[in-house]
């Protein structure tokens, strides 16, 4: 199993939305606002996420087409 396969890069993708869920709960549009390190750390999760999207093969995407 390499570094970057799909299944590596779904559970790193689910661990950190996860992650960005539980950071986010009972903040509100106002705290991200004024809040430099929650809206810092919520890009950086947010990018993580894109990255290891970007990484899933062609082959899984088509696979699961309901899944954006």
């Amino acid at each position: 199993m390499s570094r970057h396969d799909d299944r590596t890069s779904i559970r790193q993708m689910l661990d950190h939305a996860c992650e960005a869920v539980e950071m986010a709960r009972g903040r509100t549009r106002g705290d991200l606002d004024t809040d430099r390190m929650l809206n810092l750390s919520l890009v950086r999760l947010l990018e993580i996420i894109g990255e290891a999207a970007g990484r899933v093969s062609e082959r899984t995407r088509k696979a699961h087409p309901s899944i954006p």
